[in-house]
């Protein structure tokens, strides 16, 4: 069997001790986006939409995300995070989104990052889907992480 730290010596699943490790500053960075038609961004340009704030309301869905990472993934720990960032802009007929999350803690916040993106993307696609029923969300990935023992990494 090979080594996964989610499982213990008998093969069964537990939660990572991360109690000796060090605590360091992290930070991941994540990505997805919406993909929709161009008359729906259009919508979005003229704030148009019948749900109201689409920014709005997906940055907090995000951040609110975020926090709850511990509740949603089984064995991810809870961490005392210090910062959520979502960026969402439009290009072309996509609205990027972007999460940033940090803390200072002894291991990494990329599922909360994650996390983030995911919800903030899934609040744009339940917003609009009145409107425009061939959105889809696509590329929901990591960016880049630091701090911890593995160092910093980043997406080629």
């Amino acid at each position: 069997m090979s080594k996964i730290s989610h499982l213990n010596k008998k093969g069964e699943a537990h939660m990572v001790n991360v109690g000796e490790k060090e605590i360091s500053k992290r930070c991941a960075i994540a990505e997805g986006i919406v993909r929709v038609e161009s008359t729906t961004i259009e919508k979005i340009k003229k704030d148009k939409l019948p749900k109201g704030d689409l920014f709005g309301t997906a940055r907090i869905a995000g951040i609110m995300a975020a926090k709850k990472t511990s509740e949603l993934i089984p064995l991810c720990h809870n961490l005392l995070i210090s910062s959520v960032e979502i960026e969402i802009k439009l290009v072309k007929n996509d609205i990027y989104v972007l999460s940033s999350v940090k803390c200072d803690g002894k291991t990494g916040v990329e599922m909360e990052a994650l996390t983030a993106v995911s919800v903030s993307c899934l609040t744009i696609y339940d917003m609009l889907k009145g409107l425009d029923k061939n959105a889809f969300i696509a590329n929901i990935q990591l960016l880049e992480k630091s701090g911890g023992k593995s160092g910093d990494w980043k997406r080629k």
